[in-house]
């Protein structure tokens, strides 16, 4: 019998002020995603994973404190316990992005895994920050993430997660494909003019390195009184190929569904055996970056 999963991606623009009480944007942008999220479940979805640091702004786009107000601990916190109730209530495993609190002063760019019985299953916290014009300021809210690239095992596949900027190193990429990953959620917020012409090359080079699935998520619109650009979504899945299955407009609130064939990952595989003809003995220079790096 074919492994198949229907996934939904989730993306979303900003629905209040910036300028306004930071829970009241969070209680507003949660509001809008469950909406959403219920309407990928009536489609049929069993994986939903949403946009990067989902129930905010892109507040990187300035330096300021305010901002770590909307961390929250994971999983302890209110928004993962809502999620996992939402989950068992819908019976739907849930990517969701946040901005998380370990320590006071010690944040991380988070994404929670919860299965379909609202059981929290763990965490990826990203690894590579970027801090550069227009205003990716992130090193000044997020850590580097110290959980290396897990993959959670679900009646929907194996899933691991990369976020945004990580998509633009494939050591990650590979390290999730050896882990076992089937499908990766990339949740993101990215603007054009810096990126899009990347957008879709990428990411299906990781789908096809690896040979498995990607989901890439980008929200939508603009982000005032910063105007970093435009968030310019075009949310999509593709498939160990590299091949675009299913993909969003530019400009608006939309869910992107695709039916995942899990089983093309092997016959993709026993066709380029990529891994089997890996040759890691002799990438030395990374080698050589570890030992210093240690």
């Amino acid at each position: 019998m074919a492994r198949v999963t229907r996934a939904a991606l989730i993306q979303c623009s900003l629905n209040e002020r910036t300028d306004a009480p930071i829970a009241q944007i969070k209680a507003a942008m949660q509001e809008k995603h469950i909406g959403l999220i219920k309407k990928a479940v009536d489609q049929g979805a069993q994986v939903v994973c949403l946009q990067e640091v989902f129930d905010g702004p892109y507040f990187c786009a300035e330096q300021e404190a305010r901002w770590y107000e909307a961390t929250e601990s994971i999983p302890d916190g209110p928004t993962i316990k809502r999620m996992c109730a939402l989950a068992k209530e819908l019976k739907v495993i849930l990517v969701i992005p946040m901005y998380e609190v370990d320590l006071p002063g010690l944040y991380y760019n988070t994404a929670a895994v919860i299965d379909e019985y609202g059981e929290y299953l763990g965490k990826y916290r990203k690894h590579h920050i970027p801090h550069c014009k227009p205003g990716f300021w992130e090193k000044f809210y997020f850590t580097p993430g110290d959980l290396g690239y897990p993959v959670f095992d679900t009646s929907a596949g194996k899933i691991g997660v990369y976020i945004c900027y990580d998509r633009h190193f494939p050591e990650g990429a590979r390290e999730l494909g050896l882990n076992g990953a089937e499908i990766v959620f990339n949740p993101s917020a990215t603007v054009a003019g810096l990126s899009e012409y990347l957008w879709k090359l990428e990411q299906p080079a990781h789908a096809v390195a690896n040979q498995y699935y990607v989901g890439a998520i980008n929200r939508v619109g603009r982000e005032q009184p910063w105007d970093i650009g435009e968030f310019y979504g075009q949310s999509y899945f593709c498939d160990p190929r590299g091949k675009i299955i299913a993909e969003a407009s530019r400009d608006k609130d939309e869910i992107v569904i695709a039916d995942l064939d899990l089983d093309l990952i092997t016959e993709v595989r026993n066709t380029w055996q990529f891994f089997r003809d890996r040759r890691p003995e002799s990438y030395t220079r990374i080698a050589e970056s570890l030992a210093v790096a240690r």
